[in-house]
C-alpha cells in the first residue's frame, strides 16, 4: 500500500499527476457514456465506459488524492481556443477520446515503477478506446443520416440523363434531401466519376447520397448508403464491407422479405410498385390494401415507389402513406426544381 506520510517530495509530485489525469480520464470516459446513452441508445457501448471508470476509481487510491495542491499549479485556468470551436457531437467525441487516451498514457507512464497494476489498467483502457472512438464516429453519422430519412418525406431516385447533374442540383436547391443513383450504361471509372460528382453535390446541399446496388462504388465514392435489392448482396455481407457509418436500404414487397430486412439491420425500406409504372414495367402493383397490411407494424422509415404523381399524393395519404421515392415524375420534369417543391409541399399538406 502507498503511503502518503513517507513519501518524498518527487513522488507526491508523480501521485498528483497521477491524480489530475485519474480525474480528467473519468470525466472524458462521463462524457463518452452520457453520449452513447442519450445520442445514439447504445447500452453496450454505455456499459464499458461505466466499467472503465469503476475500475479507475477503484484504483484512484487515497494516496493519490490526497497528493492534491502539494505542489500549486501555477497552470491551472489554462484553456486552448479550440475548445470553443467543438460544434458538433462528432467533435465532442473526438476531444474527449483523445483526452482519455491522454490522460492514460501519462498514468500508465507514472505509475510504471511504484503501481504496476495501476500501469497495465491503463494501458489497456487506453488501446480499447482507440477502436470505440471509431465506433462512436461512425454510429453517430448514421444516425444523422437516419434522422434525414426520418424527417424527409422525398426520396429521388436518378435516371440516365445528359444533364443529370443539374437535374440533381436542381432538385436539391428545391429542398431534396435523399438522392439515390442508379447505374445503367457505362463503365466502372465513369460510374466512379458521376458518384463522386453527385456525392460532392449532395454533400454542399447537406443531403444523403445513396448508391444503388454498387458496394464497391458506395465506398470508393463515400456514399451515405447502399440500396440493395432482393438479388444483390445480402444485406450482412453488405454491413460487414460498409461497416455502421452507412445507411442500408432494402426493397421489399412481401412479409417475409420485409420481416428478414428488419431483423438484419436495414436503416430504411422501399415498397413497390404501388402503381403501375414505366420505369418497372414487368412488376405488378402490389395496390394499396397491400401496402397498408405491410407497413402496419414498421417502426423505420419506409418509402412507396411506383406510378407516383402529385394527383395521387393525397389518396396515398390519406391511406397511411407519408414518404414516396420518386424516378421519371423529376427525372423526366420540364422543370424538376418546382415540380420537386411542388411534391415537397404536396407531402407536407395536412389531410
Amino acid at each position: 500500500m502507498l503511503n502518503f506520510n513517507t513519501a518524498k517530495n518527487e513522488d507526491l509530485r508523480i501521485y498528483q499527476i497521477i491524480d489530475a489525469n485519474l480525474d480528467r480520464a473519468r470525466e472524458g470516459l462521463r462524457v463518452l457514456e452520457d453520449w452513447s446513452r442519450f445520442g445514439l441508445g447504445k447500452d453496450k457501448y454505455v456499459k464499458r465506459f461505466k466499467n472503465f471508470r469503476q475500475i479507475l476509481g477503484k484504483n484512484h487510491l487515497e494516496v493519490y488524492k490526497q497528493s492534491r495542491n502539494h505542489v500549486e499549479d501555477k497552470c491551472k485556468g489554462l484553456t486552448h481556443k479550440e475548445q470553443i470551436n467543438r460544434k458538433t457531437a462528432e467533435q465532442i467525441i473526438s476531444s474527449n477520446s483523445g483526452r482519455v487516451q491522454e490522460a492514460l498514457r501519462v498514468i500508465e507512464e507514472f505509475s510504471r515503477l511504484h503501481n504496476h497494476e495501476l500501469s497495465k489498467i491503463a494501458s489497456e483502457i487506453r488501446y480499447e478506446i482507440y477502436t470505440i472512438e471509431i465506433d462512436l464516429l461512425n454510429l453517430s453519422q448514421c444516425k444523422k443520416s437516419e434522422q434525414i430519412l426520418k424527417e424527409n418525406d422525398l426520396y429521388v431516385i436518378t435516371d440516365q440523363k445528359d444533364n443529370l447533374l443539374e437535374i440533381i442540383e436542381e432538385i436539391l436547391i428545391a429542398g431534396v434531401r435523399i438522392i439515390q443513383h442508379r447505374f445503367k450504361t457505362g463503365t466502372d471509372k465513369d460510374h466512379l466519376q458521376k458518384a463522386i460528382q453527385i456525392k460532392n453535390l449532395c454533400k454542399r446541399y447537406d443531403s444523403l447520397f445513396i448508391v444503388n446496388d454498387r458496394i464497391d462504388i458506395a465506398l470508393a465514392s463515400n456514399a451515405d448508403g447502399i440500396h440493395l435489392g432482393q438479388d444483390d448482396f445480402d444485406l450482412k455481407t453488405a454491413r460487414k464491407l460498409l461497416g455502421y457509418s452507412k445507411i442500408i436500404g432494402i426493397s421489399a414487397n412481401n412479409e417475409i422479405d420485409i420481416s428478414n430486412a428488419i431483423k438484419q439491420g436495414c436503416n430504411y425500406i422501399g415498397i413497390g410498385p404501388i402503381f403501375e409504372t414505366t420505369t418497372k414495367k414487368d412488376k405488378k402493383p402490389i395496390g394499396i390494401e397491400k401496402i397498408k397490411t405491410l407497413t402496419k407494424d414498421l417502426n423505420i422509415p419506409w418509402f412507396a415507389i411506383g406510378g407516383i404523381k402529385l394527383n395521387n399524393i393525397s389518396y396515398l395519404k390519406k391511406n397511411g402513406v407519408k414518404k414516396v421515392a420518386l424516378v421519371s415524375q423529376l427525372m423526366n420534369s420540364k422543370d424538376p426544381k418546382e415540380d420537386a417543391i411542388m411534391f415537397i409541399k404536396e407531402l407536407s399538406h395536412e389531410n
